[in-house]
């Protein structure tokens, strides 16, 4: 076989390390909260115990290895591809707001009681929260319920050019620690305290 002539270099712990650090990467544990690390994490030591297991019985020895190894990438681009699609599909029907009565100043707030209490990513919530429901008061967005962060901040961004990026980078913040458990910082939520106050004095339409 022309295969038998071709040089394997792999062997069993290169070939279980590296299927372990490609589902350890970033995208995979922004992906969904605990649940979903915990069942990559299952499916990192099924993979490493079955390279043990076939080591030494596969037919090829090598060979054998390269073979699954192939198929586990395989499994891993499929597993990207659902994972993107179901997250963006799922990111799509998240709104901001499960209060409609509480006013622009209550967020706040609510926000800097969490921060001072060291429950940073409730501040990081609460602060966008109070930020978009500061725009709806101001006319900049037109009070609506269901409205995602993405589209608050597409909206606003439209209307307040010079915060655009910001906007986006504060939607994807939200997003990012209130549905997908990435922990907050302390610059996150001073980032957004800033963005909060300087989105109430831009003037809709205006460019500096």
């Amino acid at each position: 076989m022309i295969l038998a002539n071709i040089p394997i270099t792999i062997d069993r712990d290169d070939a279980r390390r590296a299927a372990a650090e490609e589902l350890s990467k970033p995208e995979y544990r922004a992906a969904e909260p605990s649940w979903f690390q915990r069942a990559l994490s299952w499916l990192a030591q099924r993979v490493s115990d079955l390279f043990a297991a076939v080591s030494g019985v596969v037919p090829g020895g090598p060979l054998g290895l390269l073979v699954l190894l192939a198929v586990v990438v395989l499994v891993i681009v499929v597993v990207r591809l659902r994972v993107g699609k179901v997250a963006r599909t799922v990111r799509g029907r998240r709104a901001v707001f499960e209060d409609t009565t509480r006013a622009a100043e209550d967020y706040r707030r609510a926000a800097e009681d969490a921060f001072a209490a060291g429950d940073v990513a409730t501040a990081v919530r609460e602060r966008f929260r109070g930020l978009v429901r500061g725009l709806e008061e101001r006319g900049v967005l037109d009070a609506r319920s269901g409205r995602t962060a993405d589209e608050a901040a597409r909206e606003a961004g439209a209307q307040l050019p010079e915060s655009r990026d910001e906007l986006a980078f504060a939607a994807s913040l939200f997003d990012a620690v209130h549905y997908g458990g990435r922990p907050a910082t302390a610059e996150d939520y001073r980032r957004l305290v800033a963005l909060d106050g300087r989105t109430q004095r831009e003037r809709p339409g205006v460019l500096a």
